[in-house]
């Protein structure tokens, strides 16, 4: 069957479609009672691991909201499944033995994400047929640098003292786990686009923790083979760096179909970086959703018209909705981003 709602892979694509296509990160999640209903019966370890409740989640922002895409409920460190690493999430993410040595390194395993991370795969099964062809399904990790920022600290950062440090003071071992962390996500999205995705975002949540010229040298490496060899399988591949105000000229080089822009530029100066012949993705303040109605409405508009400068426009927020999100203010975001 074809999609019913193309808007979404056609803006991708570079084309015009009849409306600004809208969805937004976190779509699942926290603000929507529904979400929390099913929550209040299982752990988010649980949830992740039940194919049946991944698709019910996945499906629910798309039946209330009328959103243009799906994106599969997951989190980004479920491949710690591959990489014999154990995170625990309470509810932020901890990993109780971190990664901060060559013999830390040594014990991981980095095995075949299919041998490992089968539930997502079916996940992605259920979402499709959840779904019913109504729009398409978007899969996703985190980038190399991400991934292995939670493997090193231990979870969250605000310095990122000990990633940092093993970069600048063991740049051949930093170098050698994102080179292991990359094997295992290509392998990991491969198998998502062969269980159903439509599209692939890679996060760079702590991608700004750099500097760019750090940056370039240590990381931009191993992100470009990333982009590089998803690209292959013919899905559009999204990188959303967070921060990426001092990283779009870096991002921009990358061959990633789009490009998603936080809130930390606004998207007419992004578009000026990366250049009108890109794609590019977003870009609302997540906490504008809490602003009065005709105060989100303007800040709607004007994003969507930022967005016909560049060749496509996919709108969303900067980053990941707020749990505390009034879900009447999506459902006007959605009303406002369709008809603008």
């Amino acid at each position: 069957m074809a999609l019913a709602n193309t808007t979404f892979l056609d803006a991708c694509a570079g084309r015009r479609p009849a409306h600004t296509p809208i969805w937004v990160m976190r779509q699942a999640g926290r603000y929507l009672p529904e979400y929390r209903a099913i929550r209040a019966k299982v752990s988010f370890e649980e949830l992740c691991h039940r194919p049946d409740l991944c698709a019910e989640v996945t499906r629910q922002p798309i039946d209330r909201f009328g959103l243009d895409a799906a994106i599969l409920f997951s989190d980004i460190l479920t491949v710690f499944d591959a990489m014999g690493a154990k995170v625990e999430f309470t509810p932020a993410p901890v990993v109780a033995e971190p990664v901060r040595s060559a013999a830390d390194v040594d014990r991981l395993r980095f095995g075949r994400a299919d041998d490992h991370l089968g539930y997502v795969y079916d996940a992605v099964t259920a979402c499709k047929k959840e779904l019913d062809d109504r729009v398409p399904l978007i899969g996703f990790c985190g980038a190399p640098f991400t991934t292995a920022s939670y493997l090193v600290e231990g979870g969250g950062s605000k310095e990122f003292m000990h990633i940092k440090r093993m970069a600048f003071a063991e740049p051949a071992l930093f170098g050698r786990l994102l080179e292991s962390i990359t094997t295992v996500l290509v392998d990991y999205l491969a198998g998502q686009v062969r269980a159903g995705v439509d599209a692939l975002q890679i996060f760079e949540s702590w991608g700004a923790a750099m500097s760019p010229a750090d940056y370039r040298e240590h990381v931009l490496p191993h992100l470009r083979r990333l982009v590089g060899e998803v690209k292959q399988h013919g899905v559009p591949v999204i990188l959303f760096v967070r921060g990426n105000a001092s990283l779009l000229e870096q991002a921009r080089e990358l061959d990633a179909d789009v490009l998603g822009i936080d809130w930390s530029i606004e998207l007419s100066r992004a578009i000026e970086v990366v250049g009108r012949d890109r794609v590019v993705q977003g870009n609302l303040d997540p906490i504008a959703l809490f602003a009065p109605p005709k105060q989100l409405e303007a800040r709607a508009r004007a994003i969507v018209a930022a967005g016909r400068e560049a060749r496509g426009h996919v709108f969303n927020l900067g980053h990941g909705i707020s749990r505390h999100t009034d879900p009447a203010a999506v459902a006007r975001l959605v009303e406002v981003v369709h008809g603008a």
